[in-house]
């Protein structure tokens, strides 16, 4: 039991060197032209992964609204 436990923490410490060794270092939902930033500007500009579709008005303004809990006032 001992030995299983030992080689499954093995493993996971392998698994997490080989993680943060082939990570890209980019944060996740930030475009390259960020910078430093802790909140990433709205619009799709400001997006790492670009959307599939087109963005429509109602998907800026969600954007542009986010993390805030109110609406745009013209839905």
């Amino acid at each position: 039991m001992l030995l299983k436990l030992a080689a499954l923490g093995a493993i996971g410490y392998a698994g997490y060197k080989y993680y943060e060794k082939n990570r890209d270092g980019s944060r996740a939902a930030f475009a390259g032209n960020q910078g430093s930033a802790t909140i990433r500007d709205s619009g799709p500009d400001a997006m790492r992964d670009q959307p599939k579709r087109a963005w429509s008005k109602t998907d800026e303004e969600s954007d542009q609204s986010f993390p805030a809990s109110d609406p745009p006032s013209n839905y």
